[in-house]
């Protein structure tokens, strides 16, 4: 499965829409058995950073990713958190990250869209280096 172009497809869709965590997670999910709708469902309070600007919700949703393909190690989730933190100046929440594209004059879906496609580009390469996918 083109898990990148999935989780594209996903947020293209306006109606329903689907938060940064859902668009993530979704097509792992389905590629491990579960359904569409059971992935949405499980994955709907995890947007907006648990809806209260915590963690980003694309990277919560590749955390479940990992988890669902039972990529849980200490050192592996270390190495995606490091991965984020490096890439934006040591932020993973949703509301520092948010403010901080806004400062730089970022469109705000189209930030939510580079943090999801980076979340499945970094769970794709986690995956395939230890042969899950």
């Amino acid at each position: 499965m083109d898990f990148l172009n999935e989780t594209k497809k996903l947020r293209a869709i306006a109606d329903p829409h689907y938060n940064c965590a859902q668009a993530v997670v979704i097509p792992f999910a389905e590629a491990r058995g579960l359904t569409h709708e059971q992935a949405y469902d499980f994955a709907a309070n995890f947007g907006a950073g648990m809806k209260m600007g915590g963690t980003c919700g694309a990277i919560t949703g590749g955390l479940m990713a990992l988890g669902l393909y039972g990529v849980n190690d200490g050192a592996t989730i270390k190495k995606y958190y490091d991965h984020f933190r490096d890439a934006h100046d040591g932020m993973l929440n949703c509301v520092d990250l948010l403010r901080t594209s806004a400062q730089r004059g970022e469109v705000k879906k189209n930030h939510c869209d580079g943090m999801c496609y980076e979340a499945v580009k970094v769970v794709t390469e986690i995956l395939k280096e230890r042969g899950k996918i």
